[in-house]
């Protein structure tokens, strides 16, 4: 998508995507409080501008590891919501036949290789698929997505200095929505930003406004360019807000229901592109209403798939593990 003219199609389809993203998760939570879904929730409500504008650069063949928050990525890169909601559910439909639950999809067909809770692990397994693409698949690029936190842990440096040192096609998206669990980036980051280390690496850091998917996307645009044409990684770091707690449940006593509040009615990143199409794009409220109600039906048929869907059988539990309790017995 080199050059790609962000035209008024480009802009709706973008918006659509944030909207499909942030419908499933918190349709996914209405489930989840009736315990329909399976273990935890670390969602990706506020954050949907850096996935799609992240992904919106890559191609089908691309690769991307992701983290606890991948349901955004995931969408992002075409994968199937029906096989996510049959997953979410512990479904034999879901897209690892309902074993791996919220925080370890995968979508190998779209691209997304890895999603876990490690933090920090995605920066090693992303750097991992870009040796790869430089081996074996020239021209591919490899993303890998963390939080702030993750920023902080020793396989960031280890990430960076290999890539830097091999000229890996690997683009580093520091998704820093400013709080590690409870931990605020203020109080556990030096100059409380992560762009400015891609200079110890010698590679380009940039930081760009992560609630803003066109800065995202061209950044990203600009990224992935540099990394096709065998020039090696960049750092970018978006700086956005998780709108939710860091998983359901999570009374969130380290930050204040009016800071919350103040970021959803200014800057949110869904109302923000709303905004933009209705000022300069001539954007309807009919064409939202519409918009909405799309995604609400393909939302509604994911969780008729998944609730049709049988539930993983505890027989088939050991399928696809290299050696199974029987064979070693």
């Amino acid at each position: 998508m080199s050059g790609e003219k962000l035209d008024r199609a480009a802009l709706v389809e973008m918006y659509r995507t944030m909207r499909l993203i942030r419908t499933f998760e918190e349709t996914a939570v209405d489930y989840f409080k009736q315990g329909l879904v399976i273990g935890n929730m670390h969602m990706y409500v506020g954050e949907e501008a850096v996935a799609t504008g992240v992904c919106r650069a890559l191609t089908r063949e691309d690769y991307v590891a992701s983290t606890h928050r991948c349901d955004g990525h995931l969408i992002a890169k075409g994968a199937d919501i029906n096989a996510m909601m049959a997953e979410l559910m512990g479904r034999q439909g879901g897209c690892c036949g309902g074993r791996a639950g919220k925080m370890h999809q995968t979508a190998p067909e779209v691209g997304l290789m890895s999603a876990n809770g490690i933090v920090g692990a995605s920066l090693t397994l992303g750097t991992g698929h870009a040796l790869y693409c430089a081996m074996f698949a020239p021209g591919r690029v490899s993303v890998a997505f963390f939080g702030d936190g993750g920023g902080n842990q020793g396989a960031f440096h280890e990430a960076l200095n290999l890539a830097a040192l091999w000229k890996l096609p690997v683009i580093f998206v520091c998704e820093n929505n400013h709080y590690a669990i409870s931990t605020s980036v203020e109080t556990s980051t030096a100059l409380g930003t992560f762009y400015q280390r891609g200079a110890s690496y010698g590679i380009p850091g940039v930081k760009v406004n992560g609630n803003d998917v066109i800065q995202v996307y061209q950044a990203a645009q600009a990224a992935v360019d540099r990394a096709r044409r065998g020039e090696g990684p960049t750092l970018i770091e978006c700086d956005t807000y998780r709108l939710r707690g860091h998983h359901e449940g999570d009374e969130q006593t380290y930050r204040t229901k009016e800071e919350v509040a103040q970021v959803r009615l200014h800057n949110d990143c869904i109302l923000r592109m709303c905004q933009l199409l209705r000022e300069e794009m001539g954007w309807t409220e009919q064409e939202d209403r519409e918009l909405l109600q799309e995604v609400e039906r393909q939302v509604e048929a994911a969780v008729e798939f998944a609730r049709n869907s049988p539930p993983m059988a505890v027989e088939d539990m050991e399928e696809n593990l290299f050696i199974s309790a029987k064979e070693e017995g």
